[in-house]
């Protein structure tokens, strides 16, 4: 290695951090590279990363259409999936021996459904690119010096300097980087939560733990946003994509409510007042003679169906034929606005995921680098 040759340190032993490095070795083959990871264990999220099959990309592939899925900085985000999105990941795993798979609901996992997986192909391509791999380094500080060059302090794991620095830290949450970043120069928005359950205590879910709807509409009383897809009953409350995706969208609104808000969901996805009634009116006519119980609307678990109808004020024994007009209102409500109050959040140990960090219009997405600290990246 010629002394002269660029050294490129990478902050973060996660996916992104990796595939910097990846791609740093790609573009500058005689560049001395490093991945600097402050734990013991590299690509811990992948291993978690849906369910341990990881959730690789999604099968999007019209930029600006991707980039409306993201909460904050969609605009910023176009310019990024310009240069690179779903359809490069899946080309770049398949030039790797990585085949991949699409579910019904758009999410890529590997074919092998094994995280390891795509834990071997990153761990194997940073070897190959020739990349450096020093654990137990956490940065403590970062300084520009005079000739441009950033020094790195890693405390008790010493200094380096470097001629380019990029941060795939994931979220500043307990990291010293805000300071740091903020002495640079940059601005970071206030830090909260954005990826988290909703604790509901309420009988209408008492005991239905483990249940989950798979088209489920829900939106926070007061607000239009409204977010749709698969929600899941738990011993705390409410989880499941649909509810994480509430949590991300509205991360800073519910910050401010102090995660104590009510939310109205549609147990019947998309269903309008309008289809509903046709659908009883129908059941009437056609299915008179069949109790409640037995006969129901829409795919939902039997258990959750019997207690919106006990908690409508109806015997599941009633024949549809026999149900009043009042007791139909009571149920069309809790089937399409039934109404929760949310009294916390269930996080996974730690919040996976933060909304805030350092302030969008500083960060040029073209390139991923700083528009105030040349050399500076930002990924992940």
């Amino acid at each position: 290695m010629k002394k002269d040759s660029p050294r490129v340190a990478v902050i973060g032993g996660g996916a992104a951090g990796f595939f910097a490095a990846i791609t740093a070795a790609e573009c500058m083959p005689s560049a001395q590279i490093s991945i600097y990871e402050a734990g013991s264990r590299c690509l811990r999220k992948v291993k978690v990363s849906g369910g341990g099959r990881c959730n690789v990309t999604h099968s999007c592939f019209d930029p600006a259409v991707l980039a409306n899925f993201y909460p904050r900085g969609s605009r910023e985000l176009r310019a990024a999936f310009y240069r690179w999105q779903p359809e490069d990941m899946i080309s770049w795993f398949a030039g790797h021996g990585i085949e991949l798979k699409t579910e019904n609901d758009g999410r890529m996992f590997p074919v092998s459904d094994d995280s390891q997986t795509i834990i071997d192909c990153f761990s194997a391509a940073v070897e190959a690119g020739g990349a450096q791999l020093v654990r137990g380094a956490g940065i403590q500080g970062i300084s520009v010096q005079a000739d441009g060059r950033f020094a790195l302090d890693f405390g008790k794991g010493g200094c380096i300097e470097a001629d380019k620095v990029c941060l795939a830290c994931g979220s500043l949450k307990g990291s010293p980087l805000s300071e740091i970043l903020s002495a640079l120069g940059h601005t970071v928005e206030p830090l909260v939560p954005s990826l988290f359950a909703f604790n509901v205590i309420d009988q209408r879910i008492h005991d239905l733990s483990g249940l989950s709807v798979q088209k489920a509409s829900l939106h926070v009383v007061g607000d239009k946003r409204s977010v749709s897809g698969p929600l899941l009953i738990t011993h705390r409350g409410f989880s499941g994509p649909a509810v994480l995706r509430l949590s991300a969208w509205e991360a800073r609104s519910l910050h401010e409510k102090n995660y104590r808000f009510r939310i109205s969901i549609n147990w019947l996805g998309d269903l309008s007042e309008t289809q509903l009634r046709e659908q009883i009116s129908w059941l009437r006519q056609s299915h008179g003679k069949a109790t409640i119980r037995n006969r129901t609307i829409g795919e939902l678990p039997r258990r959750l169906w019997e207690s919106l109808v006990e908690a409508s004020g109806i015997s599941p024994e009633i024949r549809w034929a026999q149900i009043r007009k009042t007791q139909e209102d009571t149920l069309i409500t809790e089937l399409i606005d039934g109404q929760y109050d949310v009294r916390g959040k269930t996080t996974n140990k730690e919040e996976f995921v933060t909304c805030g960090g350092v302030r969008l219009k500083e960060v040029d997405f073209r390139t991923m680098q700083s528009r105030l600290v040349p050399g500076l990246f930002f990924a992940g």
